[in-house]
């Protein structure tokens, strides 16, 4: 359902007090057995409530403000989920920020963008966006992600696919300027790249929300991002469980935790698309891949580097084929700024690949 100007829905508010209650209890009895159970549900509805709220909030405030508020409400909870896990775990976790922002951009870039292309041009048969915008986020991501998933292979100082401590902090400095400049021409210098189409067919924009509504969204949306970072410790040991008992891949599990977290996010993007408002979703879209890496990376550089904690970054050769795959593809199905379902089953198959490998190595 998409934000109403008028009045939030029941579970948007109901989920972050559930949550509070549920993080008493934890505090009281401690967690385990079925609290587990109810932490886990809590924490995925509350990370639908807070991009409710992000999404209240970004319609107000309007584009392309609206979905960095977005991107960044969803980055807070990715780096929590990554962060808890690395704080209370050992070696083994080394590669789960890798695999996590990995998942994130093949999840957003393939998966994504390709279910936005594909519901937008069966509704409305052909849609448009701002080439320049989407060149400008494109370069930002080939280079961030050449950077800090494929180059630790390269490296020497360390041993395995990692940085040294000074590489890692090079590595997050550069980071933190690509992205700090992505922001600066898609906010300041080069807003109209980001906005609707000028085209009275194309790009529809939503009605706001009041004042009043945006307001009680905004302070949800800060109770939600603390519920949610309190209780991102209960749901990574869940998952790994799950997984075992499968037999599947241990990376998978940085699957299931960029998909939790996107979830809400990708709904808001293919609600954008199906109503004709594709330069709302590219934004959405490929914004979160650039706030995942310019800000998860970063995050986890400095855990590892000040509690010590073993942090394995580069990816494997497949991944490497994959991510290339996946880039090109971008460029080349993004590079006219008219789009049609041709180009939204392209992405959709490579997903399949992806998916289909990571299960079946």
């Amino acid at each position: 359902m998409s934000p109403s100007p008028n009045q939030l829905p029941w579970w948007t508010w109901t989920w972050p007090l559930l949550a509070l209650v549920v993080l008493g209890l934890q505090f009281a009895i401690g967690s385990g057995g079925p609290l587990t159970a109810i932490e886990v549900f809590v924490l995925v509805a509350t990370v639908f409530a807070a991009v409710h709220h992000a999404e209240v909030v970004a319609l107000r405030v309007g584009e392309p403000f609206g979905t960095l508020v977005l991107a960044l409400a969803v980055t807070v909870i990715e780096v929590a989920l990554i962060v808890s896990v690395m704080i209370s775990g050992g070696p083994e976790k080394a590669g789960l920020a890798r695999d996590t922002v990995f998942a994130v951009v093949m999840l957003v870039c393939n998966g994504i963008v390709g279910l936005c292309l594909l519901l937008g041009a069966v509704r409305h048969r052909e849609q448009v966006f701002h080439l320049q915008g989407a060149n400008a986020a494109l370069a930002v991501l080939i280079a961030m992600t050449s950077l800090t998933l494929i180059f630790p292979n390269l490296t020497i100082t360390a041993p395995g696919p990692a940085f040294s401590n000074s590489q890692l902090i090079f590595a997050s400095i550069v980071s933190l300027v690509l992205y700090g400049s992505f922001l600066f021409i898609q906010t300041i210098r080069h807003r109209d790249y980001f906005l609707a189409v000028a085209d009275g067919d194309h790009d529809v924009e939503a009605t706001p929300p009041t004042k009043k509504i945006t307001f009680f969204s905004s302070g949800l949306l800060f109770v939600c991002l603390v519920a949610v970072v309190a209780l991102a410790k209960v749901l990574t040991p869940v998952v790994e469980f799950g997984i075992e008992r499968l037999g599947a891949p241990r990376e998978l599990v940085g699957v299931v935790i960029a998909a939790v977290v996107l979830l809400p996010e990708g709904t808001a993007a293919m609600r954008a698309a199906a109503a004709n408002r594709l330069q709302t979703s590219i934004n959405l879209a490929l914004g979160s891949a650039l706030a995942s890496i310019g800000l998860t990376i970063p995050a986890v550089a400095a855990v590892s580097i000040l509690f010590h904690k073993p942090l394995t970054l580069g990816i494997t050769p497949k991944e490497e084929i994959l991510l290339a795959l996946t880039l090109l593809t971008s460029v080349l199905t993004l590079g006219t700024g008219r789009t049609t379902v041709l180009q939204g089953i392209v992405h959709l198959v490579i997903f399949a690949v992806y998916l289909f490998f990571t299960i079946v190595p």
